[in-house]
């Protein structure tokens, strides 16, 4: 008998419902994907906790989920897309152009009118996927090689985020790289730093869990977020602020080297934001920003499959969808839990334990 088609929808700010969804009806260009796991992202728990994720506001019930991996039950009509009982990642971006505002034609993610699953940012607003069955577009799926983990292949959109923001800071083999902020993307942002070459790799947090985590994922190095005068020893080649707090943005100025390169993965608070800029401009600091991903997602998968991005310390808990308010509470905690996994339909990995380690 087929389980009703539960959904994670947050309804508005402190409102997060499990609702029964009909069962999805697909467009000829769509396929229908059982999901087996989806990662509680930071902008769930925005959405959840504040209505809002930036400038991306709730105003209507919000499908939450991106981080989503699972099997192809019936391919797209149209022929397009994986075949039928095929294990599936998810890219969630759709590019739009605006036909107004210009934007570099390689680079898709930064398209003035793109949407992404489980964003407010769009009226109406873009549904996710935290549901057992969901109609995606043939486009976003990306088949996983034979003997990667579905459980660890929920991490190739998040990791995705990671990998494009080293790139940002360009060429890092050989260099001293600072990662403000040890939350599951900067832990990834560690994993990538590893797997790209960087010489040594310093974290900082206010936690001991994501300080623990990025040191099993090869930090060699963690600091205190509040040491003020360790960070600013560091003097690093790179650093890449992960945190999106004014404080994290601050101390990864602070901690770069004369002529290094800041990149800010994470987003800030919406509004004007005070920052450091005559350190900046006197040591002559490159800052860039770094906002989603292209096509990286593909280089994560192949990385993740062939073993070379090691990356399951960032896995700290996984729930039953039926436990999803549970799971939101645990992933809101930074000092309890790095990523955290919903559970709709694991296949044949058993049937996780709520709350347990992975």
């Amino acid at each position: 008998m087929t389980q009703e088609n539960l959904a994670v929808v947050a309804h508005g700010k402190g409102d997060l419902r499990l609702d029964v969804l009909p069962e999805p009806a697909p467009a000829a260009d769509q396929a229908v994907v059982a999901i087996a796991y989806g990662g509680v992202c930071g902008s769930d728990l925005h959405y959840w906790m504040h209505g809002a994720a930036g400038e991306s506001i709730l105003r209507d019930p919000l499908v939450l989920g991106h981080e989503i991996v699972g099997t192809v039950l019936n391919a797209a009509t149209d022929g397009s897309g994986p075949a039928a009982g095929q294990r599936v990642a998810v890219h969630p971006a759709t590019p739009g152009d605006d036909g107004v505002t210009p934007y570099p034609a390689d680079r898709p993610n930064l398209s003035p009118a793109g949407t992404y699953l489980g964003s407010a940012a769009r009226i109406p607003h873009t549904q996710g996927a935290f549901a057992r069955r969901v109609a995606l577009p043939a486009r976003m799926l990306r088949v996983l090689p034979d003997g990667l983990d579905l459980k660890l292949a929920s991490l190739a959109e998040p990791a995705a985020v990671a990998w494009h923001g080293v790139g940002q800071a360009g060429e890092v083999r050989g260099k001293r790289v600072l990662v403000i902020g040890a939350g599951p993307i900067g832990a990834l942002v560690v994993a990538v730093l590893k797997h790209h070459g960087a010489a040594e790799i310093i974290a900082s947090d206010l936690h001991e869990l994501p300080l623990a985590v990025a040191t099993k994922l090869g930090a060699h190095r963690v600091i205190d977020a509040r040491d003020a005068e360790a960070i600013a020893a560091i003097h690093a080649d790179v650093v890449i602020e992960s945190s999106g707090t004014v404080p994290g943005l601050a101390s990864a100025i602070r901690g770069a080297g004369r002529g290094g390169r800041v990149v800010m993965l994470g987003l800030q608070r919406s509004g004007e934001v005070p920052a450091l800029l005559s350190i900046a401009i006197t040591r002559e600091l490159t800052l860039v920003g770094s906002f989603r991903f292209g096509d990286e997602i593909d280089a994560v998968i192949g990385a993740l499959a062939d073993g070379s991005l090691a990356v399951d310390a960032v896995l700290t808990h996984e729930f039953p969808v039926e436990h999803a308010l549970d799971a939101f509470a645990v992933a809101g905690d930074a000092s309890r839990s790095s990523k955290v996994l919903l559970v709709f339909d694991p296949e044949d990995h058993g049937s996780p334990e709520e709350g347990g380690a992975s």
